[in-house]
């Protein structure tokens, strides 16, 4: 199974919405909270200059926010990237 970083804040909704996906998808994830302006740029830099959160990586995949993973899994293509 692919190693799952997800960047968040504790009180952005679609970080919420995001976690309850991958739980829901029975996978483990790690959770790295951007609160931190270090952490935040480092965030920024590995997401190709996207600031907002959530920005969920898969593997060396970087799927994007919430509404990316809820699109990619509506079209069939998050469980497949999940398995690899």
């Amino acid at each position: 199974m692919s190693k799952i970083e997800i960047y968040t804040t504790p009180t952005c909704p679609y970080c919420h919405a995001a976690k309850a996906l991958l739980s829901d998808k029975g996978v483990d994830y790690t959770e790295i909270t951007v609160l931190d302006p270090d952490l935040r740029a480092a965030m920024t830099e590995r997401a190709h200059g996207r600031r907002t959160v959530p920005q969920i990586f898969i593997g060396e995949t970087h799927v994007g926010g919430y509404d990316d993973m809820a699109a990619l899994d509506r079209q069939g293509g998050l469980d497949p990237l999940l398995a690899d």
